[in-house]
């Protein structure tokens, strides 16, 4: 029996994931940059952002993965089916990564699933200490690396960004083969942080779905402490944020990680008990769900098309509140497709066709 509490977590996922990509459509290794005189309103977003959203939706979608992968454990007990499910996704990532978007985590989570599907069969016990071991691993490589970058502070209207934006905004085949080194660059980090990062994630998923949260939500003592840590790594990270120095500054990523994990798992708290009493209204978000894959690719596709080929004067243009008011547009946009999706179709054409290639 398909649990709808995974969809619907997914769906929000999904939607919530373009909140922070958005910024990356532009000049990706700059994302956002404020004016040298920046609106309060950046201000406030960005303060939402670290308490929120940041990282906490891609920490969503690296537990749910993990979910996915234990029950399809439970359906074939084969990792060789799996690893085919997988070996397609990569594909996939390297596709998207290559020729449309290179923030790609489809690619990511490929490679941090293989390292998952090795301890599909271990106890609860080992799960839970190979998640925080990969997490710590990450984590201090992420402080390590961060240690040796310099520190660079540029703001939009300064010369350095409009020779940025010039460079990758000279021709369409400059933003093709821009967006290709960003991804390469991207797929040489990987095996040094962020697979790492994804697989602890992942398997914390797995020991979630095993213990039941997927379906009736956190115990009551251990979502006060899971609340506890969310509130404290969150603030920690604001404090960070505040108060600029290098070793501050090497210590948000890791920071960031703990506070996105623990505020979403109270999201995945909260969403399994709203599921449960109000079905009907997360109708959408279900849809949204089962469709994840093919949605995270035509968001892709709708920023790139809006920011590199119709306007791509927002990305000079564009304070924090403009990205959020297009993404709010573009959320309501998916979601009315999903609506008439629905009526003529069960699966998303990407998903059918990565169920295809995993037949071949």
């Amino acid at each position: 029996m398909r649990n709808h509490n995974l969809d619907v977590i997914r769906g929000i996922a999904v939607m919530g994931l373009m909140f922070m990509n958005s910024y990356y459509f532009g000049v990706f290794e700059y994302g956002y940059l404020p004016l040298t005189d920046k609106p309060l309103s950046d201000s406030v977003i960005q303060t939402v952002n670290l308490i929120f959203i940041d990282g906490r939706f891609r920490s969503l979608f690296c537990l749910l993965f993990g979910a996915s992968l234990a029950i399809q454990w439970q359906y074939w007990q084969k990792q060789v089916k799996i690893v085919k499910r997988l070996q397609v996704l990569a594909l996939f990532g390297l596709v998207h990564g290559f020729l449309i978007w290179a923030g790609d985590i489809l690619f990511i989570y490929a490679c941090a699933g293989w390292l998952v599907v090795r301890f599909l069969n271990t106890s609860d016990d080992i799960l839970l200490k190979r998640s925080w071991q990969c997490l710590l691993l990450g984590g201090s490589i992420t402080f390590i690396l961060a240690m040796f970058e310099p520190s660079i502070s540029i703001t939009r209207d300064s010369e350095q960004f409009a020779r940025a934006y010039d460079a990758w905004y000279e021709s369409l085949l400059s933003m093709i083969v821009n967006n290709a080194r960003m991804f390469l660059i991207m797929l040489l980090a990987l095996p040094l942080v962020t697979v790492w990062m994804a697989a602890g994630l992942m398997l914390l998923g797995v020991y979630c779905y095993r213990r039941g949260v997927f379906v009736n939500g956190l115990t009551p003592n251990t979502l006060l402490v899971v609340v506890f840590l969310a509130l404290i790594f969150s603030a920690l990270r604001l404090v960070l944020e505040l108060h600029a120095s290098h070793v501050n500054d090497a210590l948000q990523e890791p920071v960031n990680w703990l506070a996105a994990l623990f505020t979403a798992l109270v999201y995945v708290h909260i969403l399994v008990k709203l599921v449960d009493n109000q079905p009907a209204v997360l109708q959408l978000l279900q849809t949204a769900g089962r469709t994840a894959l093919t949605l995270y690719v035509s968001q892709s596709v709708l920023l790139v098309i809006i920011f590199k080929l119709l306007f791509p004067h927002w990305i000079i243009d564009f304070d924090r509140l403009d990205y959020w008011l297009l993404v709010s547009f573009l959320v309501c946009l998916l979601l009315v497709f999903c609506h008439f999706y629905k009526q003529h179709f069960k699966q998303g054409p990407l998903e059918w066709a990565w169920r295809m290639l995993c037949k071949r």
